[in-house]
């Protein structure tokens, strides 16, 4: 199985548990931290379905309809998933402010605080998974899921360390404070995700990172060239320039030429696709 679909899997079906649990816990205690949790949850399995598909559809092969492959697909999940997170924010605070007028007191906080705890463990483990593969395959969508993850560690200790506040001093207000909290750190998390997916759907040039081990090689390898353009789409990279050459220089070894800057890119590289347009040195 690709590696990417199992770890996509892996994370829809980790979601889906936690899910189940925060909703029991919240609907237990009345605790609008841990419903709010549970629909962060919601939102993150859904993401998660999104970016199953996404890299299942970002992986397959070139056609007539999509000459440059399907690897923006990732990108349009990224934007989705981000999207998702502010929505998934703002019925957060909308829980709270609610419980913040009703005054409800939350029972079973002990129950509440044992599920917080077990997802944050949980979502440590999945997250790092993710990450991991994302970084060996360079997959937008998967760094985007894992992202969804890691905040969703953060706020659920943050969540069990305020019931469990609340269970010491029985200051009930902390709740839907907490639960606030929570959802302007997932505004934060939404809008840098959003950047990062949305800039390479108006094809932006390649990272800083990558650029500079471009020019180095060209440098160590005596490129001349000039009109260098580069972007990206989802984990593929597209790479075009002009190559300058001797005008008397003969097709064959032109072509030649070509073969090996392109062979000495894709070893630094991965995914990439090289076009070179071959110019004569003009004087």
């Amino acid at each position: 199985m690709n590696k990417k679909v199992s770890v996509a899997r892996l994370s829809v079906a980790s979601n889906t548990l936690l899910i189940v649990l925060k909703l029991i816990a919240g609907l237990m205690s009345g605790s609008v931290s841990i419903i709010s949790e549970a629909i962060h949850s919601m939102m993150d399995l859904l993401a998660a379905v999104i970016a199953f598909f996404a890299v299942r559809i970002s992986d397959n092969p070139a056609d007539e309809r999509h000459p440059y492959g399907h690897g923006k697909f990732e990108n349009v999940s990224g934007v989705i998933e981000a999207f998702l997170i502010f929505v998934a924010a703002v019925w957060i605070i909308i829980e709270a402010v609610q419980k913040l007028m009703s005054k409800e007191d939350s029972e079973f906080l002990g129950v509440g605080i044992a599920v917080m705890f077990i997802s944050a463990m949980v979502n440590i483990f999945v997250s790092r998974r993710l990450y991991k593969v994302a970084k060996e395959t360079d997959s937008m969508a998967l760094e985007a899921d894992a992202l969804h993850l890691k905040t969703d560690v953060l706020t659920s200790l943050g969540v069990a360390i305020g019931l469990s506040l609340i269970y010491i001093t029985g200051i009930q207000i902390l709740d839907p404070i907490i639960a606030i909290l929570v959802a302007l750190m997932i505004m934060r998390e939404s809008y840098f995700l959003l950047i990062r997916a949305y800039r390479p759907l108006l094809d932006t040039a390649l990272d800083k990172e990558d650029l500079e081990i471009i020019e180095t090689l060209f440098k160590k390898n005596n490129v001349e060239y000039h009109d260098l353009k580069t972007r990206k789409s989802g984990n593929y990279k597209f790479v075009e320039f002009h190559l300058e050459l001797n005008p008397e220089a003969k097709i064959v070894d032109a072509h030649n030429r070509c073969d090996e800057i392109e062979d000495l890119l894709k070893s630094k590289l991965d995914h990439l696709t090289v076009t070179i347009h071959v110019e004569p040195i003009m004087n």
